[in-house]
C-alpha cells in the first residue's frame, strides 16, 4: 500500500436533500458508499458492516462535488498536497495547467534556462509530461487532479523568451512536446495570451500546436489576448483557434469586462458564444464571482518591459531611460482605460520592507510613504521583490458579473490555489469561490436557483471534460460529494483578511474518503491523477 493511501470505510449518508447536479429539483435519499464508490441511492437504508461512518445529513444538501474547471493549484502541489483552501469549500477536483503555465513538459537543454527564469533552486526531478505526472502521483494529493499542457511552457522549452514566430523544425519540435502530453493524459491545450512569450505568438501558431490536442480529442482552453478593449475580438480568435485546429471544445477562461470604457459588452460576448454554438461549435466559458482579479504586479507593465523574464525586468526599471518609456506607455494606457493607482493593490510580496503594505493600494501606499509620486512606489517594490510580487485589480461591474453568470455556457472556477495561511493577501476567491455563489448569489439575491449552481459546479465542467463517472450523484460513479446547510453556506475571505474558511460545509467526500470534516481537513490523501481516458 502506497504511503497516501488508507483504508476506505464504508459510508452511509442518512437524509439528505439530494441535488444530484443535472439541474432537477433535490429529492431525498440516503446515500451508500464503499469502496470509494456510491454503491446504492435509495430511502431507509440500513448498514451490515460494523465499520461504517453513518453521516446524519438531516436538513442538508449532498451534493457532487465541486469541479474546479479552472485552477493553479499545480503551483501549490509540490508543497502541500492537501490543498486546504480549495478543500474547504467544497472543491473534490482540480484542472490544472491552465493559462498556459504547465509544469511540463521542460526541455532538458534549457535547464539553465528555466532555473534562472523560475528561479528553481536544485533539480526538478522530471522533463515529460508523463513524469511529471509520476511525480504528483507519487506525492499524492487531497483532491482528485486534471492536468493540461500549457502552451507558454512549450513554446519556452523551445524559444525561450524569444519574441518571433518559431521556424518549421522548432514548430515541429513544440507540437512533439504536446504530443507526448496528451500521450500522457493531458485532457487538452492551454493558453494564457496576456503572458510573454505566449503573447508573441500569431493566431496560427497557436492552430497547428491546438492541432495535435485535436487528435487526441483534446480541449483548447484559453486565457484570451484581452479581456477589455479588444475582448470581443479575443473570443472570435478563440472561435477560431477551435474551429480550424478541431478541438473538441473551446473554454473561456475566467470570463470577464474589464474596464469602465467596456461595461456592458458581456451581452455581445454572450451573442458570440452562442452563435459559435448554434453553428456546431462547443464553446464554454468559467467564471469566479468577483469584480477584482489576481496577478502578477509586473502584469501592468507595458508587454516590451516583460520580455526576458525578472532579470531584464528589473534592469529595465533601473535604467532611466527605459524607465521613462515605461511610465509614459503606462500612464498612455491608463489614461486610455480609465485605469488608476487606486485599483491596483499589492496582493503578496516576499520583503520585510514592503510586509505590512500588503493589502493596500499603490495610492494608499504612496500616501503613507508620503511619496508624490506612485509610479516610482510601484517601481520599487517591484525591483525590491525582483519583480516577484503579485497584485489584485479591480476591474468589473456586477451586471457584467450577473450577466455572464446567469449564461447557461458558464460554469464557476476559482482561479486561485493553495496558500498558507496567514500568508499575504491572496484574492478571496482562494478561499470563498463557490460557497459564495451558494451564499450570495443563490440564497441572498436569487440570481441562480440552488439545482442551477450545483449544475455549475459539477455535471457541467464534468462534461466538458468528458468525466463519465464524476459530477453526478448516481450509483456507480465515483463518491466525490459535499455536504452543507443551504442556509448558512457563505464565504467569508475579504480582501482585507481573506484567510478565512466559509461557513456552512460539513463535509467533503473524495473517492469515499472524509477530506473534511466540519472545517477541520483530516489529512488524507484519497484523490488521483485523472490522466485522460483513465478510470
Amino acid at each position: 500500500m502506497k504511503e497516501n493511501q488508507s483504508i476506505v470505510k464504508p459510508i452511509l449518508i442518512k437524509k439528505g436533500n439530494i441535488i444530484d447536479g443535472t439541474g432537477n429539483p433535490w429529492f431525498r435519499a440516503d446515500i451508500e458508499i464503499t469502496e470509494g464508490m456510491i454503491t446504492k441511492i435509495s430511502t431507509n437504508l440500513k448498514t451490515e458492516l460494523d465499520n461504517t461512518i453513518v453521516v446524519d445529513a438531516e436538513g442538508l444538501v449532498v451534493s457532487p462535488g465541486f469541479i474546479d474547471i479552472h485552477s493553479h493549484a499545480d503551483i501549490s502541489l509540490l508543497y502541500n498536497q492537501k490543498l486546504e483552501c480549495l478543500a474547504q469549500q467544497g472543491i473534490t477536483t482540480v484542472v490544472v495547467g491552465n493559462c498556459g503555465l504547465s509544469h511540463a513538459p521542460l526541455n532538458p537543454e534549457k535547464y539553465e534556462y528555466f532555473r534562472k527564469a523560475y528561479e528553481i533552486n536544485g533539480k526538478l526531478p522530471w522533463h515529460t509530461f508523463k513524469e511529471y505526472l509520476d511525480v504528483l502521483e507519487n506525492l499524492g494529493s487531497s483532491l482528485n487532479i486534471i492536468p493540461l499542457v500549457g502552451f507558454g511552457i512549450i513554446r519556452r522549452s523551445v524559444l525561450e523568451d524569444a519574441i518571433r514566430s518559431p521556424s518549421k523544425q522548432e514548430l515541429k519540435q513544440m507540437k512533439s512536446y504536446v504530443e507526448e502530453a496528451m500521450q500522457a493524459g493531458a485532457y487538452g491545450i492551454s493558453t494564457g495570451l496576456i503572458y510573454p512569450p505566449q503573447s508573441t505568438a500569431d493566431t496560427q501558431e497557436i492552430i497547428e500546436c491546438a492541432k495535435i490536442a485535436a487528435k487526441y480529442g483534446g480541449l483548447y482552453v484559453s486565457h484570451m489576448r484581452n479581456e477589455g478593449e479588444y475582448v470581443l475580438e479575443a473570443i472570435k480568435e478563440l472561435i477560431e483557434i477551435v474551429e480550424k485546429s478541431g478541438c473538441r471544445s473551446g473554454q473561456i477562461s475566467h470570463i470577464k469586462v474589464a474596464g469602465a470604457l467596456n461595461w456592458g459588452k458581456s451581452v455581445e460576448m454572450l451573442q458570440l458564444i452562442e452563435e459559435a454554438n448554434d453553428r456546431g461549435l462547443i464553446i464554454r466559458a468559467d467564471q469566479y464571482p468577483y469584480k477584482r482579479g489576481m496577478n502578477s504586479l509586473k502584469d501592468s507593465l507595458p508587454d516590451w518591459a516583460k520580455v526576458g523574464g525578472n532579470e531584464e525586468i528589473i534592469k529595465k526599471l533601473k535604467e532611466s531611460k527605459s524607465r521613462e518609456k515605461i511610465k509614459e506607455d503606462m500612464e498612455e494606457r491608463f489614461n486610455k482605460s480609465k485605469m488608476s493607482w487606486d485599483k491596483i493593490f499589492v496582493a503578496s510580496q516576499r520583503t520585510d520592507k514592503w510586509r505590512h503594505f500588503e493589502g493596500l493600494s499603490i495610492s494608499e501606499i504612496t500616501k503613507i510613504k508620503q511619496s508624490s509620486n506612485e509610479f516610482d512606489i510601484f517601481c520599487e517594490i517591484l525591483v525590491d521583490n525582483n519583480a516577484n510580487v503579485e497584485q489584485i485589480t479591480e476591474y468589473g461591474h456586477e451586471d457584467d458579473l450577473i450577466t455572464l453568470m446567469k449564461s447557461r455556457y458558464t460554469m464557476i472556477g476559482t482561479d486561485g490555489w493553495s496558500v498558507p495561511m496567514g500568508s499575504g493577501k491572496p484574492h478571496p476567491r482562494f478561499y470563498g469561490t463557490y460557497p459564495r455563489i451558494l451564499g450570495k448569489y443563490v440564497r441572498k439575491e436569487k440570481i441562480l436557483t440552488l439545482e442551477q449552481a450545483i449544475r455549475k459546479m459539477t455535471s457541467f465542467p464534468a462534461q466538458t471534460l468528458g468525466l463519465l463517472n464524476r459530477g453526478l450523484i448516481r450509483e456507480g460513479m465515483c463518491a466525490d460529494l459535499v455536504i452543507f446547510d443551504p442556509d448558512t453556506i457563505i464565504d467569508k475571505a475579504t480582501y482585507t483578511d481573506p484567510h478565512q474558511y466559509p461557513d456552512g460545509i460539513h463535509y467533503v467526500i473524495i473517492n469515499g474518503e472524509i477530506v473534511v470534516k466540519d472545517k477541520q481537513h483530516t489529512t488524507v490523501k484519497p484523490g488521483k491523477i485523472l490522466r485522460r481516458n483513465s478510470p
